[in-house]
């Protein structure tokens, strides 16, 4: 016990050695969890630049300019009355919309020709496309029930029987989970778990790849030729530290007010396997590919479409199933599943039973494959130390 203190003491002087890998270990959390954080502080997008054409210039279409600078989704950045060249100003102003309300509108709205109000969506960015469609709807149709109102009242009709008449039935839309719609709430978790895994991944891939490349594994067969002792003696330094960095990553929650509860035994069960997953797919990989450069190269191919593959933001059921079943096997995936369950829809431990089974299930074949590949490079290095000085 004392030469495996002695020996993990040794490591973490390794790992302190390493400025790279500091980097990556400590700063690359904070700094993406402050950066990502702020990105998206302002929780929903507001301001899309919007641009009306006015070919009408009437009261009417007075008002409806007047509604759409009320709406704070939406920013009327100029009103003209003809379109010019939209076309050549959309690289540097970069419109979410164009709307243009037509010649003789209000005429054709008081004689129930039903006028058409043209919106053009930039659709080059889905995200801002969709807000400001819902946007300028809602602030279209209610102008649009408005004046059918209006124009009831104007025929004699009582302001009650008007709204009765035009009104069929109410919608009550009550929102769960994020009812504000925070973009903080939604993005940031995922990709707090998504940092975490990668920076696993590379801190793990550099322990054995390390040893290869600088002689170090030869020092540690004299000390022991079991394949579990030098995975014990490598993993404890991080099974020390990762808890730490876990805990500064989860004040990133309250810090941006959100809302989920990620304080409780089963987000601790995930989170574990989480660490455990990642590891030991980190050190296979340091084990099998004996070079600290190609380990990280090819453990960053499986961790930089992780998020994407996961379904935390795009849908799995929109994903080909033979993608969705390679992603399966990487431990986000099973992670960010876990985390909705529990974080926002308050779940236990049998709510997440299943990516617990796979979590696991990946922990133990890349722990067995580790055990296995590992006993085997002790075996031949041996091997080969033998031979040279039988030759000597």
């Amino acid at each position: 016990m004392k030469k495996f203190i002695k020996l993990v003491r040794i490591e973490f002087k390794r790992i302190f050695s390493n400025d790279v890998l500091l980097a990556i270990f400590f700063g690359a959390p904070i700094l993406y969890g402050f950066l990502f954080g702020y990105v998206y502080q302002q929780a929903k997008v507001v301001d899309l630049p919007i641009v009306i054409i006015d070919q009408d210039r009437s009261p009417t279409t007075d008002k409806i300019i007047d509604a759409f600078e009320d709406n704070e989704g939406l920013l009327v950045t100029d009103v003209r009355y003809s379109a010019g060249n939209i076309i050549a100003e959309m690289p540097l102003e970069q419109y979410a919309a164009v709307i243009t309300l037509p010649t003789n509108f209000e005429a054709d709205v008081f004689q129930k020709r039903h006028p058409e109000i043209r919106v053009d969506l930039n659709m080059a960015n889905i995200l801002n496309a969709n807000t400001a469609s819902v946007n300028i709807q809602s602030v279209l149709m209610t102008l649009n029930a408005g004046m059918e109102i209006e124009g009831l009242k104007k025929q004699g009709m009582h302001s009650a029987q008007a709204y009765s008449s035009y009104e069929s039935f109410k919608i009550n839309f009550n929102k769960l989970y994020n009812s504000t719609g925070n973009y903080v709430t939604f993005m940031l978790p995922g990709l707090l778990g998504g940092i975490m895994q990668q920076i696993i991944f590379l801190a793990m891939a550099l322990v054995f790849s390390r040893d290869f490349e600088d002689g170090y594994f030869g020092k540690l067969i004299k000390e022991s030729k079991s394949s579990l002792y030098h995975i014990a003696l490598k993993a404890t330094p991080f099974l020390l530290m990762l808890p730490l960095m876990w805990l500064a990553v989860s004040f990133f929650f309250p810090y941006f007010n959100i809302e989920a509860g990620i304080f409780n035994f089963p987000m601790l069960v995930l989170t574990a396997l989480l660490t455990l997953a990642s590891m030991c797919i980190g050190m296979l990989f340091s084990i099998a590919i004996p070079s600290q450069l190609k380990a990280t190269e090819l453990l960053m191919v499986i961790s930089t479409p992780a998020f994407i593959l996961s379904g935390f933001t795009w849908p799995t059921m929109a994903i080909p199933s033979a993608i969705t079943n390679i992603a399966q096997f990487i431990p986000l995936t099973q992670f960010l599943s876990g985390f909705r369950k529990i974080a926002f829809y308050g779940g236990n431990l049998s709510s997440i039973k299943s990516e617990i089974g796979m979590l696991v299930f990946i922990t133990v074949i890349a722990f067995l494959a580790m055990v296995i590949l590992l006993q085997m490079k002790i075996y031949f290095f041996e091997k080969k130390q033998k031979a040279v000085v039988e030759e000597i």
